[in-house]
């Protein structure tokens, strides 16, 4: 699982953002503070009318405390409503910097890391945790500080009137004490555990679900239907055992409320009969304490809220505190380079490099490699300098795997002493049947994973030497899955690089032969596709993919059966973009299809984990081994552009 921030953690990261916004926190409690002690007029002033009673009074004498209690009551009504809603302000701001936090950081994990706690886990706490903090601080949290108030002035003002009344009040106290404590006690990990079973049943429908043709497949229907059932049932006995704390919570709380009351009214009862106060002071003191069962009520109640609240909050901050991997520093680009190579690469290896790349499975590109990192040394009689240190920078677009072997579990291996060279420029093809391994080895090359042994380099510089951003500026990895993000298609492809001119975009576009239907859309470059607008077919998704691949121009790009979703024409019109858009760089295919192996300067067959031939596609079919019963059964059953391989 993702990890989950401690309480010192939490406190530290909440008293930060307070403190960043001090002037708003004083005035928030300030108000409130001022309502409570404005609202406590309104019990001295019922028991000076009880007395005004009592003494026979005319109704004249009452007519000033009644006045008096209508401006109590309104002048309490508005200071609460500004209270709370500077209450409710601060918490959406403090909410507000905690979800940017978290998303910015959630965006930069690494895939890897993503995909082994499960993306239940993650998409459980950017929806159910994040809604379940939404939720306390727009409700719980002006209720609380309210409430807590009203509590402390309370007992303030019972000691006002006697302090013999504040003593039989707080007889209370000990069961309310012991009751939160036993709850909380009880409920901190039953909360974690409702939170981590959450994510737990959301992570087993996503790969039910998700995967269900592969479930069907494999005739695993009733494992899975067991797994999802299994696990629902565990969030459902959770979140029972959650009511029946609450119900024995309240069933404590109930308790102290008699004691403490009983105890009031017998101390106003002996104090009144030896006339140590009035019938008015100790009608007061009754109101004064029988005031303090909704707010104590909603204090005690609203720390079940609190509880699971804290619980979402310390996984949102825990995400948030995921350190991330440092990286070079880049020096500024000598004068002699071009504006678009990297710094310490020279300009014959690279064209085009831009600075604003990200990539992932998903569709979106990067590209770039690492530089140098700058040293100050000062000089005799002169001013400090900076002095660049060289750092390992590729030296050129070349793939070297030396022993890989992974395993996802342990002791069951995906890959095994896999030995692969790719040259500069050259095109490789992956051909092999499903399960062999072939996408295992395209995200190990790509950075997704670390092998579990051997080694990786790219243009001769191992990745943990890279780091994860340089590697991700280095190679390119497009998977089958790719997305179209909401909004306007050129901010679609400005993701791979945000400065590019519509030209540039529509250069891009055309050379994977895009711009022809792009242009046709109702505004062009301007319409919005996506979730909520003009929906892209699977084939022209999958050209708008190539087309960042275009923009950001990477030294390596590896494509993993980027065509396989397309139909037969579709995946015609593919197979051409994916020349195009691989053109001028190295490339590695997933080939779904062996008109993509037949074309490739080199062919490499894998079979259960291990590359079992390697060679050009006319010395395979020469040689007559496993490709060329492939190539000779795909032959015999369907075209040549109509067959994938792993069918």
């Amino acid at each position: 699982m993702l990890p989950t921030a401690t309480s010192a953690r939490i406190r530290a990261t909440v008293g930060g953002l307070l403190r960043e916004r001090r002037a708003l926190t004083i005035a928030a409690f300030g108000v409130l503070a001022l309502s409570t002690v404005v609202g406590l007029f309104t019990a001295p002033l019922l028991g000076h009318i009880v007395d005004l009673v009592a003494d026979g009074r005319s109704t004249d004498a009452i007519i000033t405390p009644v006045v008096l209690l209508v401006v109590v009551a309104a002048a309490q009504g508005v200071l609460t409503a500004v209270g709370v809603t500077l209450v409710a302000r601060l918490g959406e701001g403090v909410l507000a910097v905690l979800r940017e936090r978290f998303v910015a950081r959630a965006l930069t994990l690494p895939l890897e890391q993503v995909e082994r706690a499960g993306t239940g886990d993650l998409t459980s706490r950017v929806t159910n945790d994040v809604t379940r903090i939404t939720e306390a601080v727009r409700g719980a949290l002006p209720e609380m500080a309210h409430a807590a108030l009203t509590i402390g002035f309370t007992l303030v003002g019972l000691a006002v009137l006697d302090w013999r009344f504040t003593l039989a009040a707080l007889l209370a106290a000990p069961v309310q004490f012991q009751a939160v404590r036993w709850y909380a006690g009880s409920s901190i990990p039953l909360y974690a555990r409702q939170r981590i079973a959450a994510g737990a049943q959301q992570q087993q429908l996503l790969d039910t679900i998700g995967g269900a043709a592969t479930v069907r497949a494999f005739r695993r229907d009733d494992e899975h239907i067991g797994r999802v059932t299994q696990r629902s049932w565990t969030t459902v006995d959770l979140a029972l055992r959650g009511i029946h704390l609450i119900t024995r919570f309240y069933a404590r709380l109930n308790l102290a409320e008699f004691i403490g009351l009983a105890a009031v009214l017998t101390v106003g009862f002996l104090l009144v009969r030896n006339g140590s106060v009035t019938i008015g002071t100790a009608t007061a003191a009754a109101l004064y304490f029988h005031n303090l069962f909704n707010p104590i009520n909603v204090a005690l109640a609203l720390v079940d809220e609190a509880q699971a609240a804290t619980a979402s909050l310390a996984r949102m901050v825990g995400v948030a505190d995921i350190p991330t991997t440092p990286e070079p520093h880049r020096p500024a680009q000598p004068a002699s380079v071009p504006a678009n190579v990297p710094a310490g690469v020279p300009a014959n290896v690279l064209t085009s490099t831009p600075d604003a790349a990200t990539a992932d499975a998903s569709g979106t590109v990067s590209s770039a490699v690492s530089a140098a990192t700058a040293v100050t040394t000062p000089v005799r009689g002169s001013v400090s300098r900076p002095v660049v240190a060289p750092v390992a920078v590729p030296v050129d677009a070349s793939v070297r795997a030396a022993g890989i072997g992974h395993a996802y579990r342990p002791g069951h291996e995906v890959l095994r002493d896999v030995d692969l060279d790719i040259e500069p420029g050259e095109r490789v093809a992956l051909v092999g049947a499903s399960g062999a391994g072939k996408t295992t080895l395209a995200r190990l090359i790509a950075g997704i994973h670390r092998p579990t042994s051997g080694s990786i380099a790219l243009g001769g510089v191992g990745l943990d030497e890279l780091g994860p951003a340089a590697v991700r500026r280095t190679v390119v990895l497009i998977s089958q899955d790719v997305h179209v993000f909401a909004g306007p298609l050129a901010d679609d492809l400005r993701l791979a690089r945000p400065d590019a001119s519509d030209d540039e975009l529509l250069a891009a576009l055309d050379r994977v032969g895009a711009a022809g239907w792009a242009k046709a859309l109702p505004e062009g470059l301007a319409t919005v596709v996506g979730d909520g607008g003009h929906r892209l077919t699977v084939t022209q998704a999958q050209q708008l993919a190539l087309a960042r691949l275009v923009l950001t121009d990477p030294p390596v790009a590896i494509l993993d059966e980027a065509t396989a979703d397309a139909g037969s024409a579709g995946a015609r019109i593919l197979e051409a973009a994916a020349e195009q858009a691989l053109a001028g760089r190295t490339g590695l295919v997933v080939a779904h299809r062996l008109t993509q192996s037949a074309g490739a300067d080199l062919v490499v067959v894998m079979d259960d984990g291990r590359i079992v031939e390697t060679g050009t596609h006319d010395e395979l079919i020469a040689a007559g081994g496993r490709y060329a019963a492939l190539w000779e059964a795909w032959s015999d059953t369907r075209a040549p552009q109509d067959a994938p391989v792993n069918q």
